[in-house]
């Protein structure tokens, strides 16, 4: 069953939400081989006695009535940081005037905030140790990495209220990621960042280049709303900059495609420019299901080669 994102949103708390997205990701894991550490297991076996019960798939047993366990490729623990970015850009949840009427979806800030919870779900359950930064909320918000279940209680009530309070300021995570670069410079970490990354220069992607070349691993989960990407806005339209006071009144159609092209442009940019220092990156829109998000971030990771999983 595919849930869109606006129903996810209406569901109970942060951590039920969390584990509706990473059960409907694994649901689909059967379809890749994934290979690696941690959050990325490379096959099932039937169970022996000696195998550590934590690693029992009770949904296969629930399936087939027989015992397998997930096999792993490498047990060692990995650290994750999960990078928000809570600047005020991430707010925009569509509006407008459209063409079909359709509904306003989750903000692009709540799209990620869930992504980033569902993750932490699925790390801390099979122990890795996962700690939380985001930006833009006045000043980061940083919750350090440990593997304990109680953590995930209180990393999941630190990202709910990020998602509470609301995207703020025009802060970039750059910030942010520059704390990690400091904090880790010995121990190589996976760095998962969660933005639009709508800077007004290329703080960010230098940032995450500056990670890269401390030879931390990076995936970037790039977080549009699908208005922005095909501008559905009709008659005379008021804009509203969210992190500036700038207002401006326009014809949606003398602009349309000049700002179709810009924005193409800018995405090509991302991704030349993650490519070229060997990031994961992952562009998804705000109205896609979140577990088939998720699902493209571990079968992508489990491609990436022992060289780059092993952190």
């Amino acid at each position: 069953m595919r849930l869109d994102p606006a129903h996810i949103a209406r569901l109970g708390s942060l951590p039920i939400k969390a584990r509706v997205i990473v059960e409907g990701a694994l649901s689909g894991l059967h379809r890749a081989s994934l290979h690696g550490a941690s959050i990325e297991f490379a096959e099932h076996k039937e169970y022996s006695p000696g195998d550590e019960l934590r690693h029992v798939d009770w949904k296969a047993y629930a399936k087939q009535d027989r015992y397998y366990v997930k096999q792993f490729e490498h047990e060692s623990q990995l650290t994750i940081y999960l990078v928000l970015d809570a600047s005020a850009s991430m707010a925009f949840a569509g509006g407008g005037l459209k063409a079909n009427d359709s509904p306003v979806g989750v903000s692009k800030l709540e799209y990620a905030g869930l992504a980033l919870a569902a993750l932490a779900y699925l790390a801390i359950q099979q122990q890795d140790k996962v700690g939380f930064i985001a930006s833009g909320t006045g000043r980061d918000t940083i919750v350090p990495p440990r593997a304990r279940t109680t953590h995930l209680h209180d990393l999941l009530g630190v990202i709910d209220r990020v998602i509470t309070n609301g995207a703020v300021g025009d802060a970039s995570p750059a910030d942010a990621l520059a704390r990690i670069a400091e904090q880790s410079r010995r121990r190589k970490s996976l760095v998962i960042l969660a933005s639009d990354l709508f800077d007004l220069d290329d703080r960010t992607l230098d940032a995450l280049a500056m990670l890269r070349a401390q030879r931390h691993d990076i995936s970037v989960l790039h977080v549009l709303d699908p208005h922005e990407r095909t501008f559905p806005y009709y008659g005379l339209t008021q804009f509203e900059a969210l992190e500036s006071n700038h207002v401006m009144l326009v014809n949606p159609a003398a602009v349309r495609r000049e700002y179709l092209e810009r924005m193409e442009t800018f995405l090509a940019h991302v991704k030349a420019s993650l490519a070229s220092t060997g990031i994961d990156y992952h562009l998804t829109s705000t109205d896609r299901p979140l577990e088939e998000t998720l699902l493209d971030l571990l079968v992508a990771r489990s491609r990436l080669g022992p060289a780059r999983r092993a952190v």
